[in-house]
């Protein structure tokens, strides 16, 4: 995956959800009688610009990166005699309340669209099926095996990984205890039973799979050299796709992860490897580059497996449902989604979560370019994901966001009269200040796992 791929990928996503976004705002504006008198896609210099019948200006800007709804108002400009009755300002504190609320309305209803939209298409995953695990994980001692089928979490049924992972973040959050019912190979069901109430356990800095020690299945893999990065030390050392390790550093290689133990145990230390390549036996010197990781110093090499993908078949799914149904697994998977942000959000406040839950632009560029190459439906479940984000984000209660206002109109609506001018410009720079704390928080975490190895 290239990063112009991930730019362009990120770059349509935020277009669209932003125009989402601010269609909303424009909309029910219309809809309430308050002139509108400019329709942005993008911000800076037009594009493109045309003036409707009704004096609104539609542009598309060269900043692709946001958008804006301009409506007149006494506020930010003069407005004439005649569209004073059509002026923001001048509308009922429910009205103003109706616009700004519909930004962040509109994306939860794309989420529920694309969701849905997701679902016709067709998921595709895979089956929890459990891989090898650590012996002094929690998952073993929790009576988990390799080769158990995850069928249910808390009784809520589970067909692939996206949806255990999820389910059990979300149950593990809810009630602290979650019951994993599973089907062993030989057909034999059991229920596991782990104690998460500990949220910093579920939300810490690595994922809860992680934590527990749960290894998803994967076939066995021979140890026959795949792709290859171009600046790694496996192409430096002449090592080309297709060759068969047979041994690593004076140990017989029968397959890839005896392979990837080798190197890793190996960083910036020479070590000699012996190939078969088509009919000939080779002997080369290899030096896997060492890279700081969680556990330490560890040797890579910049090459991956062969893998066939037929290997595969037999946990391969698919969800896919028709149009009413779709709409259904929409608005639930909508509504969960939004229950869980909520939930981690609340954790993060309360110091219950690590701030390394925080993701910003370059992670969500690099999450925009991988489900764009997966296909049509990873793409609208991303943009699903994300729109459900921006609608929360947008409804926190930090003036300058559309929820900021709200809580304005809120105290308007209990006090009878509108905030004072001067409250509300001390809210903006608070407002500004804790945004800016919280882009600059989402930077260093996104630098951090990039520079991070």
């Amino acid at each position: 995956m290239s990063v112009i791929q991930s730019i362009l990928s990120f770059i349509v996503a935020i277009a669209i959800l932003v125009t989402i976004h601010e269609f909303g705002h424009f909309w029910v504006a219309r809809k309430l009688g308050v002139k509108v008198l400019r329709f942005s896609v993008g911000f800076g210099k037009p594009l493109w610009s045309k003036v409707a019948a009704d004096e609104t200006e539609y542009q598309v800007a060269i900043i692709p990166l946001g958008g804006y709804v301009k409506m007149a108002d006494e506020r930010e400009g003069n407005v004439s005699e005649e569209d004073l009755p059509r002026a923001f300002n001048r509308q009922s504190v429910w009205a103003r309340f109706a616009i700004v609320a519909a930004g962040p309305l509109a994306n939860f209803l794309f989420a529920i669209v694309a969701f849905a939209c997701m679902y016709m298409v067709g998921v595709n995953g895979v089956k929890p099926v459990l891989g090898q695990m650590e012996s002094d994980s929690i998952a073993i001692q929790s009576g988990f095996k390799a080769d158990d089928l995850i069928t249910a979490i808390n009784n809520k049924p589970v067909v692939s990984w996206q949806t255990a992972s999820v389910t059990m973040v979300s149950e593990a959050l809810d009630t602290g205890i979650i019951e994993v019912d599973v089907t062993s190979k030989s057909g034999a069901q059991k229920t596991h039973r782990i104690d998460l109430s500990d949220s910093r356990k579920i939300l810490g800095d690595e994922m809860l799979l992680d934590y527990l020690g749960i290894e998803p299945w994967r076939p066995t893999l021979a140890a026959t050299i795949g792709a290859l990065s171009p600046d790694g030390a496996a192409t430096q050392a002449g090592i080309q796709s297709g060759d068969q390790v047979i041994s690593a550093d004076g140990q017989q290689i029968s397959d890839w992860m005896g392979l990837v133990d080798v190197i890793r145990a190996a960083p910036d230390r020479e070590i000699d490897l012996v190939l078969r390549r088509d009919s000939q036996t080779l002997s080369l010197a290899l030096t896997p580059r060492g890279v700081v990781e969680k556990d330490g110093l560890v040797g890579k090499i910049g090459a991956g497996p062969k893998v066939d993908p037929a290997a595969y078949d037999a946990v391969r799914v698919k969800e896919k449902f028709g149009f009413f149904a779709s709409i259904g697994k929409g608005v639930q998977q909508t509504w969960s989604l939004t229950a869980l942000t909520m939930r981690v959000l609340t954790k993060l406040v309360t110091g219950q979560a690590s701030t390394k839950n925080i993701s910003g632009p370059i992670s969500i560029a690099e999450y925009a370019g991988v489900s764009a190459a997966i296909g049509v439906a990873a793409f609208l479940g991303f943009l699903a994901m994300i729109s459900v984000s921006l609608g929360i984000l947008n409804l926190l209660p930090i003036p300058i966001l559309d929820g900021g206002h709200l809580f304005f109109y809120l105290i308007e609506m209990i006090k009878g009269s509108p905030v004072s001018a001067a409250v509300e410009a001390v809210g903006q720079r608070v407002g500004l200040a804790m945004l800016g704390g919280l882009m600059f928080l989402a930077f260093y975490n996104d630098l951090s796992r990039l520079f991070t190895v």
